[in-house]
């Protein structure tokens, strides 16, 4: 059951990347446009988003279950060292949810509106960014595991493993990220005439990504992480890296031609790959401390509580995952069904 218990995990992980990835996205999208063009993706989000925002960010709950029970000892690290940027995620999530609710059914036109939209897109920006920063540090090797935490001070044991340059790097490649599957999203949902905004976004983001990306590598390889220095030294990751960056070039073709169904697939895709170089470069030592690493399946739960767990995801995911593709295909989001999805000349 243990490989049932881990599939969902990478499974929620990368669904929530995904999906809630292009959630954040479009705020991040609105944001660097236009006035003319916010107004645009305003209107188009909340047609396409509308219905299933919510629903995406189950996922990530799945995700903490999963850690929570079963496999205590990283989710006491993360939640113990890294409470401070999980905490600035939970209040990012909740203001943006907020803000999405009352700019669309508040009805009064004045400065609460325009309070709702700075919410709603900085919001959208923050959130991603500091999930992205929470990851880098547990990659980042500056977090210390001690028996008492008193022996240190409070920026050495809970703001410095998430406050650096290499972790902030990581939290803006995600928003990057998110920013890049947004708008590959929107394409294929905005208005005939609109799409070229949106053609325009995906590029600059995803010369955002490859760049910020590069950086990023780039640092963590001259201040020798750790992670990094493993990533470029596991084939499997290089190749994972190569795939993903060659996908560039059929992705781009498909966004010109304005095939959604194939610029979707690719963007997913290279997400993919993505995750699974990060994942397969140094798994199951994911936690990576100022002593050495933290192995995923070191100290899990008893063989009793994985072998309720696994037997309830798969009860859960014959039940949820109908359910969303259902919601999906409902609103017209999985474009492979429709029948009339043929790409521009």
């Amino acid at each position: 059951m243990l490989f049932v218990v881990l599939f969902f995990l990478i499974f929620s992980l990368y669904l929530y990347v995904v999906l809630g990835g292009a959630d954040y996205g479009a705020g991040i999208v609105e944001l660097f446009s236009s006035e003319e063009n916010q107004k645009i993706t305003k209107k188009t989000i909340y047609r396409v988003m509308g219905p299933v925002w919510e629903a995406n960010h189950i996922w990530i709950i799945i995700l903490i279950v999963i850690l929570w029970i079963a496999f205590p000892v990283y989710y006491n690290i993360m939640v113990v060292n890294l409470h401070i940027p999980l905490t600035i995620v939970l209040l990012g999530v909740t203001l943006r949810g907020v803000a999405f609710v009352f700019r669309h059914y508040d009805a009064v036109i004045d400065n609460s509106q325009k309070l709702y939209d700075g919410m709603f897109k900085v919001s959208s920006l923050i959130t991603p960014v500091f999930l992205g920063m929470t990851f880098g540090a547990l990659i980042g090797g500056e977090i210390s595991i001690v028996e008492d935490v008193s022996t240190m001070s409070f920026y050495e044991a809970f703001v410095k493993p998430w406050c650096n340059v290499f972790s902030i790097f990581v939290g803006f490649f995600f928003a990057a990220l998110c920013a890049f599957l947004s708008s590959v999203l929107l394409i294929g949902e905005s208005e005939e005439g609109n799409e070229n905004i949106y053609i325009r976004k995906s590029a600059i983001a995803t010369i955002t990504v490859f760049v910020v990306g590069l950086v990023t590598f780039g640092y963590g390889y001259i201040s020798g992480n750790v992670f990094v220095l493993d990533f470029i030294k596991n084939p499997y990751a290089m190749i994972s890296v190569v795939f993903s960056a060659g996908l560039l070039y059929p992705l781009w073709r498909a966004i010109k031609k304005g095939n959604t169904v194939w610029s979707r697939f690719f963007a997913g895709l290279q997400v993919f790959l993505i995750l699974l170089a990060a994942l397969i470069s140094h798994f199951p030592d994911i936690i990576i401390t100022k002593t050495g690493s933290v192995s995923l399946l070191e100290n899990i739960a008893p063989d009793s509580v994985i072998k309720v767990l696994g037997i309830s995801l798969i009860i859960g995911g014959a039940i949820i995952l109908p359910g969303m593709f259902h919601l999906l295909k409902s609103f017209k989001m999985i474009k492979i069904l429709e029948q009339n999805n043929t790409p521009s000349a």
